[in-house]
């Protein structure tokens, strides 16, 4: 019977000679791999006092953005909800009342705004659904907890600092990603 991969090789019978009883080769070839890596440039960070740089594509927590006036960007669509594989996002829309144009972009916006980062995937595809640039994934990674509610982040936990009150957090949670001239994902 012929075999289709080379994988398949039949057992070595033979008889040990004495170098290999005393496995004394077998040692050396293990201690001089473990002196070859012993010399070589560490490639472990010191997490805290060192960052390691992010990629260009990398995908973190989930923003909600607001615009340079600090009026939030989310106008309750549901597309973001509706591309989400696993269906990590829920949200409830209400309508504007005169009188808080400054706080909200459009008519409507989104009253409520939750996801559940233990059911998140990190695909992208609310940041690409999103029409009026309101989502992306920063440069965070999502912190650790020992609850599973700690990891159910509501819009307070997701809307990204104002600008006019905070620019510097503005700035800080906006990252370095580079926007499309239509405002959708990064450029490559």
């Amino acid at each position: 019977m012929e075999a289709l991969t080379n994988r398949l090789k039949p057992v070595d019978r033979r008889k040990m000679n004495f170098w290999e009883r005393i496995y004394l080769p077998a040692v050396v070839k293990g201690l001089s791999i473990t002196l070859k890596h012993f010399f070589k440039k560490k490639v472990t960070i010191n997490y805290p006092e060192e960052v390691r740089p992010f990629s260009p594509v990398f995908r973190g927590l989930q923003i909600l953005n607001r615009d340079e006036e600090g009026r939030e960007n989310c106008t309750a669509c549901g597309l973001c909800a509706l591309a989400c594989p696993a269906e990590a996002i829920t949200m409830e829309c209400a309508e504007r009342k005169p009188g808080e144009e400054h706080l909200y972009r459009e008519e409507k916006y989104a009253a409520k705004y939750e996801i559940n980062m233990l059911r998140c995937i990190f695909c992208g595809l609310c940041e690409e659904a999103c029409p009026k640039d309101a989502v992306y994934l920063s440069e965070t990674f999502a912190p650790a907890n020992y609850q599973r509610k700690g990891f159910i982040y509501g819009k307070k936990d997701l809307l990204i600092p104002d600008p006019k009150t905070d620019p510097e957090g503005f700035a800080k949670a906006k990252g370095s990603r580079i926007k499309h001239p239509q405002g959708h994902g990064n450029e490559h």
